[in-house]
């Protein structure tokens, strides 16, 4: 197997196996860096318009695009997983069919989305709350962004078939051709044209259909001109689609899930005050550069969990899942330190509002200790997609969330914002715990092959 190749040289199989993560993970972890900077670049940019309702807004706007297009996450993860196995198993027609498949499903949800834009944005932004004034900011925000649809999920569906491919770097570059131009765009529509927080919305639609022109240019660098004219017999094969929809199923139930947790975090936040709300979207980008990071730990392991699923190689996953998780913890004290040290000078940079700065720094150390405490749920849901075990996700996600839910209700009246961190961060922890005792599982499946 292409994964296994560098097996053949005489280092040992730890260093070996430490080389193959980083050289997976270092590009992914750069490309996932640049995009909790382009929301950072987003907050910075709204913290400083006028008032607090805009930052409110683009909050509450960044929550609905988390419904939506979070979503179908599954698209990435899933097709990650897919293409994976079949890597792993040397089968390239495979590969392709899997590629069309998730091609054609996301830019018929997109189309699906922007044709439902009005009620869809109306109903979402309505049930997360906020004031009258915050509301509307997010309704402009998200009403500009939408457009976006067909081309936002489409890069899912290429990112994921990059990184099953074990093809980090080309994932670096479509990655940064968003972001970057994210950025540049937020900038032009903000300050150059006057868009306010519309224009936040209108930069991330633009940098979207950016990058599906960079991602079509490299499926089409990577493929190959030997591959047999696709068939519809072979597209609409009836166990490959019933094993698609199932991973892609149990994928969305289980981002829902997550979404519905940031969703309530949000809720009660709004609850106590907008400027509560802004505190916590601020720190929330603490968060954000974690997760992201911490995610290049997870895509290499979905890469080669999935490779030595679909090469049948127990030794292989141990070693992957293992070296992944150390790297994961290390990386998560690292963000850890940093948020201590920097965190500070980090949320004076994020925004001039003195009572936003004021609420931020009451709730740092929330955020400073949150990359240790949810470390492992990060690098088991990658375990767990490579395997495509998804089953496992759903149910793991739905028992966090009833916990979760119950631990919200019962802090946050005694000890308000407080109270809602503590519970966010159990969830964190209590996804990460279920997944530990069921990670067996696996073993004795690829052991059984």
């Amino acid at each position: 197997m292409r994964f296994l190749a560098d097996d053949r040289d005489n280092k040992p199989i730890p260093v070996r196996w430490t080389r193959r993560v980083l050289g997976l993970a270092a590009p992914i972890v750069l490309a996932n860096l640049t995009q909790p900077l382009l929301s950072a670049v987003d907050t910075g940019i709204a913290g400083h318009l006028p008032g607090e309702a805009a930052l409110g807004g683009v909050a509450l706007g960044g929550l609905f695009f988390n419904f939506v297009f979070w979503g179908f996450g599954f698209l990435r993860m899933g097709t990650t997983g897919l293409v994976a196995q079949a890597f792993g198993a040397g089968d390239a027609a495979q590969l392709r069919l899997i590629l069309v498949r998730a091609l054609v499903l996301a830019i018929a949800i997109g189309v699906l989305l922007v044709v439902l834009q009005v009620p869809l944005i109306d109903r979402v932004i309505g049930l997360l709350g906020g004031s009258a004034e915050v509301q509307g900011f997010a309704r402009a925000y998200a009403c500009a962004r939408i457009w976006s649809g067909p081309a936002a999920l489409a890069n899912y569906v290429v990112l994921g078939y990059l990184l099953g491919r074990q093809l980090p770097r080309l994932a670096l570059v479509l990655q940064l051709a968003i972001n970057v131009a994210n950025m540049a765009a937020a900038f032009a529509c903000v300050y150059g044209l006057g868009l306010g927080v519309a224009g936040l919305g209108a930069a991330t639609a633009a940098a979207d259909w950016i990058g599906l022109a960079v991602g079509v240019a490299l499926l089409l660098r990577v493929s190959s001109g030997a591959l047999p004219r696709l068939r519809w017999r072979e597209m609409l094969d009836r166990p490959a689609m019933i094993a698609l929809i199932a991973v892609n199923r149990d994928i969305f139930l289980r981002t829902l899930c997550l979404i519905f947790s940031f969703a309530w975090f949000a809720h009660w936040g709004a609850v106590l005050g907008d400027t509560v709300l802004a505190a916590n979207a601020l720190l929330l980008n603490f968060q954000l550069f974690m997760a992201y990071g911490l995610d290049g730990f997870a895509h290499a392991a979905e890469a080669l969990v999935g490779a030595a699923i679909g090469a049948r190689d127990r030794a292989a996953f141990r070693m992957a899942t293992a070296i992944a998780m150390g790297w994961s913890a290390m990386g998560a004290l690292g963000f850890s330190v940093v948020f201590w040290l920097a965190g500070p000078a980090i949320i004076d940079a994020l925004s001039d509002q003195a009572g936003i700065r004021a609420g931020a720094m009451t709730y740092l150390p929330w955020a400073a200790i949150s990359p240790l405490l949810s470390v492992s749920c990060f690098i088991l849901d990658g375990v767990f997609i490579g395997a495509t075990r998804t089953k496992e996700m759903r149910n793991g996600m739905v028992i966090a969330l009833l916990l979760f839910l119950g631990a919200s209700l019962l802090l946050e009246p005694l000890y308000g914002n407080h109270g809602l961190w503590l519970s966010l961060l159990f969830f964190f922890v209590a996804r990460g715990a279920i997944l530990a005792c069921w990670l067996g599982r696996i073993d004795r499946v690829v052991a059984a092959s």
